[in-house]
């Protein structure tokens, strides 16, 4: 599963992975990652973005697919916390359990939310 959290709430999304988009800032061209919860880190599986250009080139081994440089960064992490900008909009949030939702469905907006993968203790 993973957990979303700010300084005054936690939220766990029942799900093993997501995906994550935003706006570049500058090029306002899309960009995507697709995160999995796994062995309590959070695994960047692929990345996407509509074009290049200002800080957002594809690295080499990159697929254009449909309109998307596509790649597969293979990194793990413990957690991700996301910038808030206000050039960019909200981030959009799609889990692999439901519908894709802006950040801010799930919480309050502000800066300061953290993605990790969250653990649930077994109840006997």
């Amino acid at each position: 599963m993973i957990c979303l959290a700010t300084a005054t709430a936690t939220l766990m999304l029942l799900t093993g992975g997501i995906s994550l988009s935003w706006d570049h800032s500058v090029e306002k061209t899309r960009w995507t990652e697709y995160y999995r919860a796994e062995a309590g880190l959070l695994h960047l599986v692929e990345a996407r973005v509509q074009g290049a250009g200002a800080g957002m080139e594809a690295p080499p081994g990159a697929r254009l697919v449909q309109g998307s440089w596509r790649w597969q960064p293979d990194l793990r992490l413990a957690r991700l916390t996301l910038a808030s900008s206000e050039f960019t909009g909200d981030y959009t949030l799609c889990p692999d359990s439901g519908p894709c939702r802006p950040l801010g469905h799930w919480l309050p907006a502000g800066h300061g939310v953290t993605l990790t993968a969250c653990e649930v203790a077994e109840v006997d």
